[in-house]
């Protein structure tokens, strides 16, 4: 959470083509981040629950951390634990330390800003859990992430690595939808190329990087809920990021639509959008 992860379709990386409104990407992505959080809180905790461990963890880090999704949702959890969030992203830690401020949470929680593809990474303690949350498909090379991830666990401890099988879906069946796939089919063209592990096999990896798997569970989120504004400006902010990166790969007359759908004073005041995604996450001991 994480994603997280980014998220959600979270991307530390990826320069993404702009557009002729040119969206700033960094706070457009941190939002994207925010909102995934606020809206899919309830999926993040029944996550958090599930995991099985032997015992609450004291220490934990949260690598790909993004503005903090995972992060609060895990302080929330476990009340005597401390975070350490890793992220890229300098915006993205800033933010997720204001909100750690807000809340009174500033003692518990420490950013590291750091390069995950590094062949070394930055000392984090001994965690009793790791929690990835959409962020190792962003990796290089996720099989070397997975063992630097083995190689700082506690030997009692767990790997969390959550997963979306792809950005969320907001459009009601129909024409819309149908752009929405086709908008979607064109960003995987777009991953693809930029982001080649988005989709991998993790369970494998996970058993050749050393680990035992303990779990693995499939979520199906879709959340209706006409009352909640959150959903509409999801649905715009993820939308939007979609849009900047189908500009090249989407015919004219989709983009024209698709605009026209996005504008915020038509897609806002809607209360007939949904959230609907999977997510994987496997628990692995080390």
């Amino acid at each position: 959470m994480s994603h997280a992860h980014h998220t959600h379709e979270p991307d530390h990386r990826t320069h993404e083509p702009h557009h002729h409104t040119s969206p700033d990407l960094s706070a457009l992505q941190a939002e994207v981040l925010d909102l995934d959080a606020e809206v899919l809180a309830s999926h993040i905790a029944s996550l958090t629950d599930w995991l099985p461990l032997t015992a609450a963890p004291r220490h934990i880090v949260d690598l790909g951390s993004g503005t903090g999704a995972g992060t609060f949702a895990l302080l929330d959890r476990f009340p005597e634990a401390h975070v350490t969030a890793v992220d890229t992203s300098a915006p993205h830690l800033q933010r997720l330390r204001e909100k750690a401020c807000a809340a009174g949470l500033e003692g518990r929680v420490r950013t590291v800003q750091a390069d995950l593809d590094a062949a070394t990474w930055p000392e984090l303690g001994t965690p009793d859990l790791v929690w990835a949350s959409a962020s190792m498909h962003h990796m290089a090379d996720p099989d070397q992430a997975l063992r630097h991830v083995r190689e700082l666990l506690s030997p009692t401890g767990l790997f969390a690595l959550l997963e979306l099988s792809g950005f969320p879906r907001f459009l009601p069946a129909g024409e819309e939808a149908a752009l929405e796939e086709r908008a979607h089919t064109a960003s995987d063209r777009f991953h693809a190329e930029h982001v080649p592990h988005r989709g991998a096999e993790w369970g494998p990896k996970l058993t050749a990087a050393g680990f035992t798997i303990a779990g693995e569970r499939t979520l199906d989120v879709r959340i209706e809920d006409p009352g909640n504004p959150a959903i509409a400006r999801y649905a715009l902010a993820g939308l939007t990021r979609l849009r900047t990166t189908v500009a090249e790969g989407l015919p004219p007359e989709d983009l024209k639509a698709l605009d026209a759908l996005i504008a915020p004073e038509i897609l806002i005041p809607r209360r007939d959008l949904t959230v609907r995604t999977t997510r994987q996450i496997w628990a692995a001991r080390p």
